[in-house]
């Protein structure tokens, strides 16, 4: 009653499947950790370790994500969506601080929705900026980055966001009400 040839080839396909799930949790990780670490060099201000890590974070997922399992395999794993979110806030960031717009990423395949979380993702870094720029007394930077945010917002708010993307859209609305908040408490001082 049992087809034994079709349960051990069950069994071979679930093991070949989480073995993938395995390599690329594994491999997510590090562009994830990687990706906070270039933020982290960004809030310092070493572009050239941001672009380092940059070239390294996306060699792993081209040529060891990409290439080994293929887009379509990898983008079903949460851990992957999770990672290439971050590079995404990363990259953007960098974007920011080097004076670029905020714009495709060539490097890398991406879908909408991991862009669109990115982007609400950076107008917490941006805030971050913010408050740094405001405790060494630099209001230009502050203007500036409100400046951004705002743009994002009203670029974001054009999009009906719903689920998770509602979550990381509410966030963003948020951080602009903090860098108002900021701005006005700076123009209460002077």
């Amino acid at each position: 009653m049992i087809n034994k040839k079709f349960f051990q080839k069950l069994k071979k396909d679930y093991g070949k499947q989480e073995s993938e799930r395995q390599q690329i949790i594994s491999l997510s990780n590090i562009v994830l950790h990687d990706s906070k670490r270039v933020i982290f060099a960004l809030h310092r201000g070493d572009i050239k370790k941001a672009n380092k890590q940059f070239v390294e974070i996306e060699n792993i997922i081209v040529k060891k994500l990409e290439k080994n399992f293929g887009y379509q395999r990898i983008i079903q794993e949460g851990s992957y969506r999770a990672a290439v979110e971050e590079y995404v806030e990363a990259k953007m960031f960098y974007f920011v601080i080097t004076n670029e717009k905020i714009n495709e990423i060539k490097a890398i395949k991406l879908n909408f929705d991991i862009y669109l979380g990115g982007i609400c993702d950076l107008t917490g870094e941006l805030i971050r900026k913010a408050t740094n720029a405001a405790a060494e007394n630099n209001f230009e930077e502050v203007i500036k980055i409100k400046n951004i945010i705002n743009g994002i917002l009203t670029e974001l708010v054009e999009f009906d966001m719903a689920g998770y993307l509602r979550t990381k859209y509410d966030q963003a609305k948020n951080n602009l009400k903090k860098i108002e908040q900021i701005c006005y408490e700076i123009k209460i001082r002077a």
